[in-house]
């Protein structure tokens, strides 16, 4: 059989790890902390499914880190760095330390008045 490709529109894919997830009952993420990092990433970051998505958040099998109350997270296009991400963590912190843009700033840009 011969080797084929498909194709993807896939721009950022970030890796979740299962065996954390499960460690942590599927909870301790989003505004309320009943969501599981992947569903309040996806929901978060506006992440797709499918291939013709640019952004896709996938659970994957142990990353053999294994931290307490935490879940641990790789952006694909940074494979050298695994994120810790404690239970509770604020996800806008998470999209940052991800290398993940989506346009919005992390601190306000403030001007002066009278200043040029």
């Amino acid at each position: 059989m011969a080797l084929k490709i498909a194709k993807t529109q896939w721009r950022d894919v970030v890796l979740v790890c299962r065996k954390c997830t499960k460690k942590l009952d599927g909870k301790g993420f989003g505004p309320d902390g009943d969501k599981t990092l992947k569903k309040a990433l996806r929901k978060y970051l506006k992440a797709g499914k499918g291939k013709k998505a640019e952004l896709v958040v996938k659970e994957t099998d142990c990353f053999d880190v294994c931290p307490k109350h935490a879940v641990v997270a790789n952006n694909t296009a940074r494979p050298k760095a695994l994120l810790i991400v404690p239970a509770g963590a604020d996800l806008f912190e998470v999209k940052a330390r991800l290398g993940l843009d989506d346009d919005r700033r992390l601190k306000p840009s403030f001007k002066v008045v009278g200043e040029g």
